[in-house]
């Protein structure tokens, strides 16, 4: 375990020590960066720093600052070690030298967000919390839910009453306590704030816990032994993430930072914000050249990115302009288009997995990124999370009579 030495503040740099604080910054509530012992970890080498033998994100064990075992010696729930394919149809269709399709629904609940969620349950045992409470669309609900299961932790979940009936089902099979709200997301986390307060649970939301970062840079340490340590590049490595919250594209730069930080990369990736234009605050705040983040009215069929004020907006941001990316918006018939794109690779996406896809294809018009740009797009959950939209990509299959002629028939068009 990376030794945890303290906690700095996104907004004023204040640094605390560990028992300081929980949450984030009393002076002007800005969301608090983990601080490792940078100095004892650049003495270590690659192979110290990552564990060949452990498929799953506890294979960079020193690099984090929890323990992977709980009260009686049982390890937490696996997470992570996805897998990264380089598609040929893809790198063809949209003439690129190199591109690699990160695809997290591999992950035990099938989303990306598992990742943070095995931290924060981690984290929890730490501490001795009783609850673990978070607001969700569904995938950081389930997360929490499958991991907590696993550990006989107690969960509470709130979620907006409109989210996928997938996403609401694996709440309830994984035993979570599910608490349906009659409003959206927003309102959702905000009531998960007051309860937070109210009953003393621990609370895992994005924007809000620093160790959800934690779980979440953790993609980027797969992407370094992955693409960076397997691969000469010539040029830095253009990642592309669908944005939300914000807290997955800001953990994902702090896992580049910490690499950096250490010496086991010389150069920075370009890291790409793609929202859809139906909820993109933080798409807007870019364009506008300030660090101020408006909230917008979201209405998106990409549910999990579908947030009207990010909670994490301002690092999100920060993860495109400190890395020479930038933020995209995109259509929803665009995602709805990149759904199928993926499809045809075997990349079964949801609609927030497969915006990073539509957000590639934007800035190739827009002449962000060029063919010798090497690429990498980040899917974030399954397509089963979402099978409403999915057949809106897809469209319905015929219908014949169970005749060979109907067969033929068909087959001539």
């Amino acid at each position: 375990m990376a030794k945890f030495i303290g906690y700095s503040c996104s907004i004023c740099g204040k640094e605390y020590q560990p028992g300081e604080v929980t949450y984030t910054c009393p002076d002007d509530n800005g969301i608090l960066d983990v601080i490792l012992d940078y100095q004892d970890l650049k003495k270590k080498t690659t192979a110290e720093l990552i564990n060949q033998n452990e498929p799953s994100l506890w294979r960079y064990f020193p690099l984090l600052p929890v323990s992977n075992l709980i009260g009686d010696g049982t390890t937490i729930r696996s997470a992570g070690w996805t897998p990264t394919y380089a598609p040929p149809q893809l790198r063809e269709k949209f003439r690129l030298k190199q591109l690699w399709i990160k695809d997290e629904s591999s992950n035990p609940t099938a989303s990306f967000k598992d990742r943070a969620s095995a931290i924060l349950v981690a984290r929890a045992k730490e501490i001795g919390a009783e609850v673990i409470v978070t607001a969700s669309t569904g995938n950081a609900g389930a997360a929490l839910a499958g991991m907590a299961a696993a550990v006989d932790q107690e969960s509470v979940i709130f979620a907006p009453k409109n989210a996928p009936p997938a996403k609401i089902a694996q709440l309830l099979v994984y035993g979570s306590r599910v608490i349906l709200v009659d409003d959206n997301y927003d309102a959702a986390y905000k009531l998960s704030q007051e309860a937070t307060e109210e009953f003393g649970w621990y609370n895992r939301n994005t924007g809000y816990n620093p160790f959800t970062a934690e779980g979440k840079k953790t993609a980027a340490y797969e992407i370094w032994e992955q693409v960076l340590l397997s691969n000469q590049l010539s040029k830095p490595l253009c990642i592309f993430v669908s944005v939300g919250d914000g807290n997955i594209i800001s953990g994902i730069h702090k896992g580049f930072k910490d690499l950096f930080a250490i010496g086991q990369i010389q150069h920075m990736p370009r890291i790409f914000g793609i929202q859809s234009t139906g909820s993109a605050a933080i798409t807007n705040a870019y364009h506008s050249g300030e660090e101020k983040i408006i909230s917008v009215a979201a209405d998106t069929l990409a549910d999990s990115i579908s947030v009207n004020l990010p909670s994490d907006g301002l690092r999100a941001l920060r993860a495109a302009t400190q890395t020479n990316g930038a933020y995209i918006g995109v259509e929803d018939s665009e995602i709805l288009t990149a759904i199928s794109d993926l499809g045809k690779v075997g990349v079964f996406a949801e609609p927030a997995g497969a915006t990073s896809l539509a957000g590639l294809k934007q800035a190739l018009k827009d002449g962000l990124v060029k063919g010798d740009d090497p690429i990498l797009v980040l899917n974030t959950g399954s397509g089963l999370k979402d099978v409403k939209a999915a057949m809106q990509a897809a469209g319905d299959a015929p219908v014949i009579s169970p005749q060979l002629e109907e067969v033929k028939k068909l087959l001539r068009g």
